[in-house]
């Protein structure tokens, strides 16, 4: 089911505004954003000129990891968010990194299926990462984000 051929992956040149909406869509405190994105690369995905989709990538002693990823609501669940994640592969490779992280919530189940889905693997579970670095409790189907699960694809 692709509804979205033609979608359009580009980085963001260092003028260009990021979509907050969509990070805060994966993302729900602005101020942890707006640390780790003036280190990182942020990729968009456009479709017709429309901006729906986002992920950032940054890259750390030979290792790329993905800090945001996110799909515009009416547009999740056809393919987009696995086209992101082989973008960032693909540019993970190119920046000649040897893996590629990428982390989740606890309840996070959707993405979670997705990751495994496209080649990544549990490998820590960071936990209390969202109580201890969150302001507001995060519920996702019905299950308290608490733990952040780390995951990696080797390159």
């Amino acid at each position: 089911m692709n509804d979205f051929p033609e979608i359009q992956i580009t980085r963001l040149s260092p003028e260009e505004e990021p979509p907050l909406a969509l990070l805060l869509l994966a993302d729900p405190s602005e101020a942890a954003i707006s640390k780790y994105l003036p280190a990182a690369a942020v990729f968009v995905a456009r479709h017709q000129g429309e901006t729906i989709g986002v992920y950032v990538l940054s890259l750390e002693h030979g290792v790329a990891e993905i800090l945001n990823i996110a799909v515009k609501e009416t547009c999740q669940g056809k393919g987009i968010g696995r086209r992101l994640l082989e973008d960032a592969t693909v540019k993970a490779k190119e920046l000649h990194a040897e893996k590629l992280l990428i982390g989740t919530g606890n309840s996070s189940l959707g993405q979670l299926h997705l990751y495994q889905k496209s080649g990544f693997e549990i490998t820590a579970i960071r936990k209390n990462f969202f109580l201890d670095h969150y302001p507001a409790p995060i519920f996702e189907n019905g299950i308290q984000c608490k733990h952040m699960i780390m995951l990696e694809k080797q390159l």
